[in-house]
């Protein structure tokens, strides 16, 4: 399923605890371009996006709650088309194997994603940001499965 609204994005915004005011900054900056498009975020960040910026969101879960695997199962659906995510390279997080499942999910299914500024700036400020450009998903199908594997390993007593 594409993006029903071609040059309006479906965009995630995530950000760790010392990284919120960088994202809030950047988004502050970006405020009329990200108003123009489907923005969710995970708990305090879209609590924060919403109240002090006005930038309506959908808020999700916060991330060490389920926050981060539920926007890897929109990107894995195809229900989200930006990936800015501020994340804390230096603070150890308690939800670590989530985090890096939401990075896997984007780069697996070759979501657009932004780690820091310098290139969500890049990304928004790209001619192909407003426009009805889709990039390629891969083709991936289901696993089959017989179930000669389990007889093949069976041992006899």
């Amino acid at each position: 399923m594409s993006n029903p609204t071609p040059g309006r994005r479906r965009i995630a915004l995530v950000a760790h605890d010392n990284k919120k005011l960088d994202l809030l900054r950047w988004a502050d900056f970006n405020r009329e371009t990200l108003a123009q498009h489907d923005l969710c975020a995970t708990g305090t960040t879209g609590t924060m996006l919403e109240y002090e910026l006005g930038l309506p969101c959908q808020r999700l879960l916060s991330g060490p709650v389920g926050g981060d695997q539920q926007i890897g199962a929109m990107i894995a659906e195809d229900r989200l088309d930006v990936l800015i995510f501020f994340w804390d390279p230096l603070e150890p997080q308690p939800h670590d194997p989530d985090v890096k499942a939401l990075l896997r999910l984007a780069a697996l299914w070759n979501a657009p994603a932004a780690c820091n500024a310098s290139t969500a700036d890049l990304m928004i400020s790209s001619p192909l940001f407003g426009s009805d450009y889709q990039w390629a998903r891969p083709q991936i199908d289901p696993r089959q499965w017989s179930g000669a594997e389990v007889d093949s390993n069976k041992t006899e007593d």
